[in-house]
């Protein structure tokens, strides 16, 4: 009896023993975030209305009929005068971009913002484990990882990925690769690096699905230090919960409503298409499917249940099976989030998000904000939105945040994050941040150029001769 008494015992405290490794091992593999680092271009690089209208005033293959299509393009974009173009755009260099053209503009932020992070958090390069990089238009060899590695002479065992051709949704597809790495190896630190290279991306064409990109995508990038280290856990501003990516690359209209490619003359430019947003609410739809059960409270997911099994009665006791076309998810996301960290990808984009899931306007103000005033800086623009949530201190300890992005391919990623303490630091928003938000987000592209939507004989219009440049 005696016997069977000590196997019994010896069972159980195996049972424990299995359950507290596997308990340990998940903390070994949790997600943190140490700290993170946006990049402020120069003031030289500022977009401003008269710099707009020289660039503009450069296309030559432009008329009337495309003039008119950009004023409304740019007035309607939710885009300021405070964003920021790639170097030889500015000194009127564009329609003839070099290679080095483009590696340069990334050289120039990844050694000022990785610069910066490194100081304040007080790490050093050889500290670092796995670095991850995702700059979807630019490829060269050396790799963009490998001149990182070089300039900071890191260690020689980094495990380094280096990301092209994932749009903007591509930080969360680096921070999955990430998110993998830690649960596979225990005490590592990741240095997360996301920007795009528009140098030698600026369109120089007419064609209107391509011209577009240029009202929208403005120079930024971000640089994210992560950690899975338990003894750093106390200096965490963010922990991941969890993260959902829906690609439906195989949707031949999903594929092909956003590329890269050239135009019937062969002038490179970034093409947006009129079934992009089709495309983009059937991969948010589908995401928000497998999302809601990682994120909401079981109250939320019952009530779903419970009002969807209602509806269904009701329909199927009337004749007329009656919709209401509304596009307002029946789920209530605010029950399991505090903040919203949406894609800048124009005001069309962050107006149909908010629309489906009913968000109010101080949900939307850090996206709408992040826009007007960094513009679409692609992968990098949900942490300008995370920055702005940060600098106006709204971010306090247990909160939740959610990340939505949206890229080419086409892909919706979305993940959820807990903030670990009290967040304050204002980032590249310090010198700003009490402007915003401002009075009035309207363009003054309007009232300096609307004069434009009166000409109306496209044979005899010319540019004022202070435009061309």
């Amino acid at each position: 009896m005696e016997l069977l008494t000590l196997l019994y015992g010896a069972i159980a405290l195996y049972l424990c023993f299995l359950i507290w490794k596997l308990f340990d091992q998940r903390r070994e593999q949790e997600c943190y975030i140490l700290d993170y680092q946006l990049y402020k271009p120069s003031d030289d690089r500022k977009l401003g209305t008269e710099c707009c209208g020289k660039i503009i005033g450069r296309n030559t293959h432009l008329g009337l009929n495309e003039y008119k299509f950009l004023l409304k393009a740019v007035v309607n974009s939710g885009i300021g005068e405070e964003t920021y173009a790639p170097s030889n755009v500015i000194e009127g260099r564009e329609a003839s971009p070099t290679l080095l053209d483009g590696v340069t503009e990334m050289e120039e932020f990844f050694h000022d913002s990785i610069d910066k992070l490194l100081a304040r958090s007080g790490m050093s390069p050889s500290q670092i484990d796995v670095l991850v990089v995702n700059v979807s238009m630019l490829s060269c060899v050396p790799s963009l990882t490998s001149r990182i590695i070089n300039h900071y002479k890191m260690r020689d065992d980094i495990k380094a990925y280096n990301l092209t051709g994932m749009g903007c949704s591509a930080s969360l597809i680096s921070l999955d690769i990430i998110r993998n790495v830690f649960k596979s190896q225990k005490n590592k630190c990741a240095l997360l690096v996301t920007s795009e290279s528009l140098s030698p991306n600026w369109y120089n064409g007419n064609d209107r699905s391509m011209i577009l990109a240029n009202c929208l995508f403005r120079s930024g990038g971000g640089v994210i230090l992560l950690t899975n280290k338990r003894s750093l856990k106390h200096k965490a501003m963010l922990r991941l919960k969890c993260l959902v990516r829906t690609h439906h690359g195989s949707r031949e209209d999903a594929y092909s409503c956003c590329n890269q490619k050239e135009d019937e003359q062969g002038r490179l430019g970034f093409y947006l298409g009129k079934n992009l947003p089709k495309a983009a609410t059937r991969a948010f739809v589908e995401n928000l499917r497998v999302l809601s059960p990682k994120v909401l409270p079981t109250r939320e997911l019952l009530r779903f249940m419970i009002v969807s099994l209602i509806k269904k009665l009701r329909q199927s006791g009337s004749l007329k099976s009656s919709s209401s076309g509304s596009s307002k998810s029946p789920l209530n996301f605010k029950t399991g989030v505090d903040h919203f960290c949406l894609h800048t990808g124009g005001k069309a984009v962050i107006d149909g998000i908010g629309k489906s899931l009913d968000l109010c306007e101080h949900d939307l103000e850090p996206a709408r904000m992040t826009l007007h005033r960094f513009g679409n800086t692609s992968a990098s623009s949900l942490w300008y939105v995370l920055g702005y949530m940060e600098a106006k201190k709204r971010l306090k300890k247990g909160d939740r945040v959610l990340m939505i992005s949206f890229g080419a391919g086409f892909k919706c990623n979305s993940c959820l994050w807990e903030v670990m303490k009290d967040l304050k630091n204002a980032n590249v928003w310090q010198d700003c941040i009490d402007c915003y938000p401002p009075d009035s987000l309207a363009n003054p592209f309007m009232d300096k150029f609307g004069w434009i939507n009166n000409v109306e004989d496209a044979s005899t219009f010319k540019l004022p001769d202070f435009l061309p440049k």
